[in-house]
C-alpha cells in the first residue's frame, strides 16, 4: 500500500527530546515500512526514517525558535495535496488545518486526533467538514466532540517492544515525566512525594507559554530536599529514568487524550499512579499496571501499595496492549476499509444508467407559454 504520513513540524520525527505526536508517527511509520508498505513521510528535514522523507522545513520548528507553525504547515499541506494521486492513503497527524484543503479527497484521507477535544474553539471546523475520517486515541476523547462525525476507530498508541528494557527491580524514587504545565500538575506530584516521604525526580520541559507558571508556582517547590529537577530528556535517557523508578506519577488535571508516558513506564516494568481523568482508567489496569486515584490522599496510599505489584505483570500488559505492531495492524485495517470503500464508490459512479424517455407521440410538444402570450 502507498501511504503518506503527514507529521507536525514542531519536532523532528522522532524528536530528539520532548514530542509525543512525532514519536508516535515515527513508530507507526517504521512499523509500516517493516511490514513492506511504501511509506512517504512529510516532516521536518532533521527527521530520521526508513521511509521516503519529504522535508517541509529544515528542522523542527520549536527548537528553531519559531512559535507559530501555521504558515509552514500550510506549505507542507500544499505539497501533500499536489502529490495526492501518488498515495492510496494520506494519514494526517496535524489536527485540522488540512480539512478544507482536502475536502474533495476525504475518501483517501484519515486524521488521528492527538490533541485535547474539549476546547469548543475548534468545533466549527469539525461541524463544517463532518465527512473527514477520524481516529481517536481513546474513547473518552470523543465525548466532547460534535455528534455525527466520521469516526473509523479508536486506536491505542503503541511503541516498539524493544525500545525500552524491562527492569525487574524497582527503584527508590518516584518519577514525573512530561511538561511543566498547569494541566499536568507537577505541584501534585511534589505534594505526593513529600507526604509519602519518598524522593521525586522531575524530567520535564518548560515551554515559553508555561514559563510564568514554572517561575511562580513550581520553581519555589523545587527547593525541597526530596525533589530533584532534571529538565528535558530524550528517549535514550528514559530507559534509566523510568526503569529505575518505584512508580511514575501522572497526576493530571485535564481530559488526557491518551498519555504516552504511561505506556513508556509500563514498557520498563514501572507501574503508574494516575488521576482519574480522560483516558487514564482505560490505559491502566487497576491493581496490575498501577492505581487510578482521585485525591492526594489516595495517591499517597497508592505509593504505599505500589511495592506489591508485579513488575513482570506490568511488562506483560504492555506487550499485550501497547506495541507498535499492534497499533500498525489496527491502522492498516482502517486504511484498507477506506481503500475498499473508495473503490466501491468509483465502481458505482462508473456503472452506466439507462434512462427511459417517453415516446414523442405519447407526449406531443406544446407551444411555449410566456406571461400568458
Amino acid at each position: 500500500m502507498r501511504i503518506a504520513q503527514v507529521a507536525p513540524l514542531a519536532e523532528a520525527v522522532p524528536p530528539g527530546l520532548y514530542g509525543g505526536t512525532e514519536r508516535v508517527v515515527s513508530w507507526l511509520t517504521e512499523e509500516l515500512v517493516r511490514q513492506g508498505h511504501q511509506v512517504t513521510l512529510f516532516a521536518s528535514g532533521d527527521s530520521e526514517t526508513s521511509a521516503k522523507l519529504v522535508p517541509s522545513v529544515a528542522r523542527g520548528l520549536r527548537l528553531a525558535g519559531i512559535r507559530d507553525h501555521t504558515a509552514s504547515t500550510l506549505v507542507m499541506l500544499d505539497q501533500v495535496h499536489r502529490r495526492a494521486n501518488e498515495f492510496d492513503i494520506i494519514h494526517f497527524h496535524v489536527d485540522l488545518l488540512h480539512f478544507p484543503i482536502f475536502q474533495n479527497l476525504f475518501q483517501k484521507c484519515v486524521t488521528t486526533l492527538h490533541g485535547r477535544p474539549d476546547l469548543p474553539d475548534f468545533h466549527p471546523i469539525y461541524r463544517a467538514f463532518p465527512k473527514m475520517p477520524l481516529v481517536s486515541i481513546s474513547d473518552d476523547q470523543r465525548g466532547p466532540m460534535p455528534p455525527s462525525l466520521n469516526w473509523r476507530a479508536t486506536i491505542d498508541h503503541g511503541l516498539p517492544a524493544t525500545l525500552y528494557r524491562f527492569n525487574q527491580k524497582s527503584g527508590s524514587y518516584l518519577a514525573f515525566l512530561g511538561r511543566i504545565a498547569p494541566e499536568k500538575r507537577p505541584d501534585r506530584a511534589i505534594e505526593i512525594a513529600k507526604r509519602a516521604g519518598i524522593p521525586l525526580k522531575i524530567a520535564a520541559k518548560v515551554d515559553p507559554a508555561d514559563q510564568e507558571y514554572f517561575a511562580h508556582v513550581i520553581e519555589p517547590l523545587l527547593h525541597d530536599p526530596l525533589v530533584e529537577f532534571i529538565g528535558e530528556i530524550g528517549d535514550h535517557e528514559k530507559n534509566e529514568f523510568l526503569g529505575n523508578a518505584l512508580a511514575l506519577l501522572f497526576p493530571i488535571d485535564w481530559p488526557e487524550p491518551f498519555g504516552l508516558v504511561m505506556i513508556e513506564a509500563m514498557a520498563t516494568g514501572t507501574p503508574v499512579i494516575a488521576w482519574r481523568k480522560g483516558s487514564v482508567p482505560k490505559v491502566i489496569d487497576e491493581g496490575v499496571t498501577g492505581f487510578v486515584v482521585d485525591s492526594i490522599e489516595g495517591a499517597v496510599r497508592a505509593v504505599g501499595q505500589i511495592g506489591a505489584l508485579d513488575r513482570t505483570a506490568v511488562r506483560r500488559q504492555f506487550e499485550a496492549r501497547f506495541t507498535s505492531s499492534q497499533m500498525a495492524s489496527q491502522y492498516l485495517a482502517v486504511y484498507k476499509e477506506l481503500v475498499v470503500g473508495s473503490a466501491r464508490g468509483k465502481l458505482v459512479k462508473s456503472v452506466p444508467v439507462a434512462i427511459s424517455m417517453p415516446a414523442v407521440d405519447d407526449h406531443p410538444l406544446q407551444p411555449l407559454q410566456v406571461n400568458g402570450l
